[in-house]
């Protein structure tokens, strides 16, 4: 059985899709590396707490924050 040989475009262009595809796993891997080095901030989660002293923070009584919540405040 004779064995066929690949011409020089052939194998060159073998080496290049194979650089293609390393370029490709390449700039994957520097993407996930920046997002190692610089991660996002995480976002504050907002609770009663941070409510309610963000409204006395503007000027809002107490009185203020239950009326916008439609409480009824028995005196």
């Amino acid at each position: 059985m004779a064995r066929s040989t690949k011409t020089t475009e052939q194998r060159v262009a073998e080496i290049d899709a194979k650089i293609a595809a390393h370029k490709s796993n390449i700039a994957t891997l520097e993407a996930k590396k920046e997002a190692i080095l610089n991660p996002k901030a995480r976002a504050k989660r907002v609770t009663i707490k941070t409510v309610i002293d963000q409204a006395k923070a503007d000027g809002m009584s107490p009185e203020d924050i239950a009326k916008k919540l439609g409480i009824k405040i028995e005196d």
